[in-house]
């Protein structure tokens, strides 16, 4: 049975142009997809990656979600362990501070290649898991007899 890995890009749109960092994370996000592609292909895991828009009034009311990297529905960095902070961008963003990701001390305002990558292996190791792995349980259901089974 083949999985999918799903990963999915948000950024602003204002009149078809975007941020400099966000046009930058999609070239590095179009780098990661083939890279993980490729390391993925012996394993029975597809990846799929969805572009999706935010509308200025969007981008306005939450500015962090442009330029948010979800993999599996989880936030890029939660799958790192880093997290968001932001700082100004450029014209298309207007006065609101944009995205950034801080992972090990290390601040980025385009997201690089290398981490999409990593926090995709972490998310595949996690989709090749069988359901019941790691459970104390039979078959992994649980009992009134063991507190910390799978349920």
């Amino acid at each position: 049975m083949t999985r999918t890995l799903n990963i999915v890009w948000r950024r602003v749109l204002d009149g078809g142009a975007t941020c400099p960092r966000c046009s930058g994370t999609e070239r590095e996000l179009e780098k990661a997809a083939s890279a993980l592609t490729a390391a993925l292909e012996p394993l029975p895991i597809s990846v799929v990656v969805e572009k999706r828009e935010i509308s200025r009034d969007a981008f306005e009311k939450d500015p962090l979600r442009s330029n948010e990297i979800l993999i599996e529905r989880r936030p890029l960095e939660e799958w790192l362990g880093a997290r968001t902070g932001q700082s100004p961008c450029c014209d298309v963003c207007g006065p609101l501070e944009c995205r950034t990701l801080e992972v090990a001390g290390e601040t980025y305002e385009t997201i690089p290649a290398e981490l999409i990558v990593r926090a995709g292996m972490i998310a595949a190791l996690e989709l090749s898991r069988p359901a019941n792995e790691g459970c104390c349980c039979p078959g992994g259901t649980s009992s009134a007899q063991a507190d910390s089974c799978c349920g």
